[in-house]
């Protein structure tokens, strides 16, 4: 498979998280590039529109899109977040509003929602493009 081109993702800061996040966004969107916004507790960070934090992660993310051309943008939350210590249902719940608030910035893009389990290993909750 031919990768190509730049995706974003907006992701905790914690560095187990980083890796798989990046490798399930090259291989399910084909892209070659994964541009990285990190934040403690990403997921409840966006959903809850933080003042001052998401406007950061909102100006991050349009330049993603309009610099490097980023049509996928991911939202992750992960297993045993520092930052974000709720039940994995509470994570799911953050996840899925952060993909909603993505989505109504109006950007010419696809919004994934991620979940990374126990095992460091990927699962789709939420996609626009489904």
């Amino acid at each position: 498979m031919e990768r190509k081109g730049f995706a974003t993702a907006v992701n905790c800061i914690d560095g187990r998280v980083q890796i798989p996040v990046i490798q399930w966004t090259r291989d399910h969107f084909a892209v070659e590039w994964v541009d990285l916004i990190t934040e403690p507790g990403a997921d409840k960070v966006v959903a809850q529109g933080l003042p001052g934090r998401i406007d950061a992660i909102k100006q991050k993310v349009s330049l993603s899109v309009t610099r490097h051309d980023s049509h996928v943008v991911a939202i992750a939350g992960h297993h045993d977040c520092l930052a974000n210590p709720v039940t994995e249902k509470e994570h799911h719940e953050y996840i899925k509003q952060s993909v909603q608030r993505i989505a109504s910035w109006s950007l010419p893009i696809r919004v994934v929602g991620l979940w990374v389990n126990e095992r460091w290993e990927v699962e789709a909750l939420l996609d626009t493009g489904w």
